[in-house]
């Protein structure tokens, strides 16, 4: 009996093979490709669900952290963030600059999601290291220069800040030179580099011109700063003059190598 012919075996092999897909993965793998493609679009879909359109991820409570002088309910209430929405539709960009804008006591805030029901807002409030007499109350100025709140009461260890700038026309730098804004600035500088035992009894911080900054104690002695440079070389050689002459009055430390102490 005669075998297959070629045209015969060709259209056997060709009907057993199928076609160049099915011959690679077979129907199983197929099916299997096709079942994991619809789960990955349903859980897709159930994942959109559950961040925007689902009743479990939403904000339930709001906590603060940080704070000193401002209460947990002050910042709640200025940062608004809105409960009952999704956590992922909370812009925490937007509450950050609401919580600048509406407490210039805070300098710095850390907006962040507290999965899956919480926003917590980590405060860093502004430290005054000067005040400003306004009437009867203080302009705290924290070490940015920036003032940022009036409050009734001296805070304890912030000197209060005299401005008396050298008059239009007169030898010395003056505002001709340095605005107020400059020479608080200045002010700044030299408050945060005294030396902390000085600091503690320092009441008043005087300011007649960029270079002619003073400190008065609060037993009344005073000490010649100068200008607010090479503040850190005068707040090293102020507290060592302080210790060679204890009796001293004045404290001149304007020229940090060739310092003097007069008065007793």
């Amino acid at each position: 009996m005669a075998g297959p012919t070629t045209a015969e075996r060709g259209a056997r092999q060709q009907e057993s093979s199928g076609p160049p897909l099915v011959r690679r993965w077979g129907r199983r793998r197929l099916r299997m490709i096709v079942v994991l493609a619809c789960a990955v679009l349903l859980s897709g879909i159930g994942a959109v669900w559950l961040l925007y359109g689902s009743p479990w991820l939403r904000v339930a409570r709001v906590s603060v952290s940080g704070t000193g002088v401002l209460t947990p309910a002050q910042v709640r209430a200025a940062a608004d963030v809105p409960v009952g929405a999704t956590m992922i539709s909370i812009d925490t960009d937007a509450i950050e600059a609401r919580l600048r804008r509406r407490l210039p006591r805070i300098d710095g805030v850390d907006v962040v999601r507290s999965w899956p029901h919480g926003i917590g807002l980590r405060v860093t409030e502004r430290t005054p290291v000067l005040v400003v007499r306004k009437g009867k109350e203080f302009v705290e100025v924290d070490d940015d220069g920036v003032r940022f709140a009036t409050v009734p009461r001296q805070p304890k260890g912030a000197p209060v800040l005299e401005l008396k700038p050298s008059p239009r026309g007169s030898a010395g730098p003056s505002l001709r030179r340095f605005d107020e804004s400059s020479l608080v600035r200045e002010a700044v500088l030299v408050a945060g580099r005294i030396p902390a035992a000085v600091a503690r009894s320092t009441r008043t911080v005087k300011v007649r011109s960029y270079d002619d900054i003073s400190l008065e104690l609060g037993d009344g002695r005073t000490v010649s700063w100068g200008s607010g440079d090479q503040s850190a070389a005068k707040a090293r050689t102020l507290t060592a003059l302080m210790k060679a002459a204890p009796a001293a009055r004045h404290f001149d430390v304007s020229v940090p190598t060739a310092p003097a102490a007069a008065g007793s």
